[in-house]
């Protein structure tokens, strides 16, 4: 089994419902476990501030043998459509009804790739991924051997119950 990672967001509509929904798919995927949920997170909105608020969660799936990080990723994808996700390429940190992002795979390294960057590109700079992902993985290491608990040190952020400011 390899252990990867993904986190979920959501700010339209009933986000939680969206949330719940998306966690059903993702077990739903052949081959795919999840194996642990942090708590629901509520979130500020990252790059457009106009916008309702997130509510975050990130998710251990455990992953059968055979099952690639790109085959997981095109997964995450279609269940993000098949949710009502619709892209807009002028807009890319808009409201959104799903997001899945797929941000580790094992310690799988990839980059030069548009399609799939692992570890995820930006997971670093994200308090709303880091502070729910040490919750259910706190001795958690990236692949270059960084522990997750001082990348979210480096990072200018408050945390007040369960709301997260950045």
């Amino acid at each position: 089994m390899i252990q990867a990672f993904v986190c979920l967001g959501s700010n339209m509509g009933d986000a939680k419902a969206h949330l719940a929904r998306a966690r059903e798919e993702i077990a739903s995927l052949p081959g795919i476990r999840i194996a642990s949920a942090s708590s629901l997170y509520s979130t500020e909105p990252q790059g457009r501030k106009d916008q309702p608020w997130f509510f975050n969660q990130v998710l251990c799936v455990a992953c059968a043998e055979g099952v690639t990080s790109v085959q997981l990723l095109d997964a995450l994808l279609e269940k993000e459509r098949l949710l009502g996700r619709v892209r807009d390429v002028s807009d890319h940190f808009g409201p959104r009804v799903i997001d899945m992002d797929l941000l580790l795979f094992g310690r799988e390294v990839r980059s030069g790739d548009e399609h799939l960057i692992l570890p995820h590109p930006r997971m670093a700079e994200r308090a709303f991924v880091l502070i729910p992902l040490l919750e259910i993985a706190p001795d958690l290491v990236m692949p270059d051997g960084t522990g997750v608990k001082s990348l979210l040190e480096k990072l200018h952020y408050r945390l007040e119950g369960s709301s997260i400011f950045q």
